[in-house]
């Protein structure tokens, strides 16, 4: 009787045994490097978002290019101001970033290579250049990295006197005001007038091409090698669902991909916070 009432006490100050709780499964890496480049993206449009409402931007343009191997030029960010044009190429990388200016590789790590951005970015340049007829003094190409990069790269890259600049993404918008007040110093007129912001705005917007099967065809055509021609596609139109403000291909394809948090309907970047 005496083993019975033991028993019964151990087993009633026993702890309940639950089942193992299932952990998440784990991204795999071009999961998470997709989701870094998006949240990348993402930060830099809210920095352009901020500066003075004269000046103009556009993100995620897709333009015609004879030059490129794809036939196309993708360009991550483009912004207008009367002092110049800042043509931004963002680069999602981790460690050290080394390279010449004139090289036409560069390292990442010592280890992996990677095309050196400003001969990248001066494709795009000239794409641009072809569109709205800007002299390339007028121009400058900025490449951007996240901050878990470390750069050692020639050091005029990172002098504001230079048309070429290599930044850090939280130093992007700051950079940009350092070399426009340099141009302010030299040239106390604007180089470009309100009415001509607007016209190459709209021009490049014009010429943006948001048709998918265009956009994969570029995608395919880096890869393979092959030029693609953009004629024939009709361009589709992606709106958000909350402001009827069009949006691009790729942010519809971030709000269509994660159908879980937006239920298969595409938002822009300011209704996205609310989802």
């Amino acid at each position: 009787m005496l083993s019975k009432l033991v028993n019964l006490f151990k087993n009633k100050n026993k702890p309940t045994q639950h089942p193992p709780e299932k952990l998440p499964l784990k991204k795999n890496n071009s999961q998470k490097s997709i989701r870094k480049g998006e949240l990348g993206e993402y930060k830099v449009n809210i920095q352009l978002d901020q500066m003075p409402k004269e000046y103009k931007h556009v993100s995620d343009l897709l333009l015609p290019n004879s030059k490129a191997k794809s036939g196309y030029s993708q360009i991550d960010h483009i912004l207008l101001t009367p002092y110049a044009i800042f043509i931004i190429e963002t680069k999602n990388y981790s460690g050290e970033i080394k390279g010449g200016r004139e090289d036409k590789q560069w390292t990442v790590n010592n280890r992996f290579n990677m095309l050196n951005p400003f001969y990248q970015n001066y494709g795009h340049i000239e794409s641009i250049r072809s569109m709205i007829q800007v002299e390339k003094e007028h121009i400058v190409s900025l490449v951007s990295f996240t901050r878990r990069c470390t750069f050692s790269v020639d050091p005029e890259l990172r002098k504001i006197g230079s048309n070429d600049l290599i930044v850090y993404d939280i130093e992007l918008t700051e950079f940009i005001q350092r070399k426009i007040n340099r141009l302010r110093e030299l040239n106390k007129e604007h180089r470009f007038t309100a009415e001509q912001i607007e016209s190459m705005y709209a021009s490049l917007l014009r010429e943006n091409i948001t048709d998918a099967k265009a956009r994969a065809a570029h995608i395919e055509g880096i890869k393979n090698g092959r030029k693609f021609s953009n004629e024939n596609h009709k361009e589709a139109e992606y709106k958000c669902v909350d402001c009827g403000k069009s949006v691009t291909e790729k942010i519809a394809t971030f709000c269509l991909a994660n159908s879980s948090r937006f239920q298969g309907k595409v938002y822009c970047y300011e209704h996205q916070k609310g989802h």
